[in-house]
């Protein structure tokens, strides 16, 4: 199977995940207006699942290096399925509320808060399952994202302050999102072999772990989805018949592409978790939250309401968050 062999390529698996993850939403935001993003996440779920099955039986089947996908599949123990299978149904509860989020108040501000708070605890998680890296540059690291987290959630309130809106609900659920998403992300690299090359009996590749978080991911729909299409904490309700009635070709395309998107980004990051060890590999992928960001201000023009005197607090925001990723792909050079 196709195994990453040194740092530098790990990282830049790690920005191409990044720039998946960050920018798979935009998917969200062009279905949304044409249909509900409730059932524009079945497509995506489909994709999720689509992407990690092709690259299980092309880069995960080919080579000499590791064990290929079916027989990988064939000597996994019971524990370490349960445990990829885990991680996709905590992101998948996750993710639905960052959608949520991202549905009342925008990418750039469900993305900061929500995949911020993420970063937070996963490297935290991730780095005492599996220490990698300095930890007192990665604290640092984290610590001016969090800043920039704050600055962001600020700007929000600014925004709104003129507005009979309340901003706590945009910020609850993108909070509730993030907290969520920092602990998915452990269960599969615990499911997964420390060693791609020689991976020990019972433990999953990357590329096995991936199908069977995929499997979570759209199983778990049927539950946290359902609800969410009958109980809807924003938008209207909607029933599986709406999908097949609403849903054109296009529309179905748009949501599978989000899913593929950021399938890549999963798997990309995953790959390279080896070299670059849970912790850092994670909190460079969620550096999506810097690329949401600039979508959201530059692109969909979501900050357009932020009062002229505290456009400061923008490039603030960009500049910690930037200093923040540096930080973190340094905790492992120094």
């Amino acid at each position: 199977m196709f195994i990453i062999d040194n740092y530098p390529l790990a990282v830049l698996f790690c920005i191409i995940t990044m720039l998946c993850w960050g920018s798979w939403a935009n998917t969200q935001k062009l279905a949304s207006q044409k249909w509900p993003f409730q059932l524009f996440y079945w497509d995506y779920a489909l994709g999720i699942l689509l992407v990690t099955l092709v690259l299980a039986f092309t880069l995960g089947s080919s080579g000499a290096a590791g064990r290929s996908f079916i027989p990988d599949l064939q000597q996994a123990e019971l524990s370490n399925l349960n445990a990829a299978f885990t991680g996709g149904v905590i992101f998948n509860f996750a993710n639905l509320l960052l959608v949520i989020a991202i549905e009342i108040a925008g990418m750039a501000i469900a993305f900061p808060i929500g995949i911020g708070i993420a970063l937070v605890l996963g490297v935290f998680t991730n780095y005492i399952a599996q220490p990698e890296g300095d930890p007192l540059v990665l604290v640092i690291g984290v610590s001016l994202v969090t800043l920039a987290i704050i600055i962001d959630g600020i700007a929000y309130k600014k925004i709104l302050q003129n507005s009979s809106e309340n901003p706590v609900k945009g910020i609850v659920f993108s909070a509730a999102a993030g907290i969520a998403m920092g602990f998915f992300y452990k269960y599969v690299a615990v499911s997964m072999a420390t060693n791609f090359v020689t991976p020990q009996v019972g433990k999953l590749t990357p590329y096995t772990a991936l199908v069977i978080f995929s499997l979570g991911v759209i199983i778990s729909s049927f539950v946290f989805n359902t609800i969410n299409m009958y109980r809807p904490f924003s938008g209207e309700k909607v029933s599986f018949q709406d999908y097949f009635k609403m849903g054109t070709p296009k529309l179905h395309w748009i949501g599978i592409l989000g899913g593929i998107i950021w399938g890549i980004g999963m798997s990309f990051n995953i790959i390279a978790s080896e070299q670059a060890g849970p912790a850092i590999a994670y909190g460079l992928g969620q550096g999506a939250t810097l690329v949401a960001a600039v979508w959201g201000v530059f692109i969909w023009k979501e900050f357009k309401a932020l009062p002229k005197e505290n456009a400061w607090l923008i490039p603030l925001m960009f500049l910690l968050f930037v200093a923040g990723i540096g930080t973190i792909i340094a905790a492992k050079l120094i």
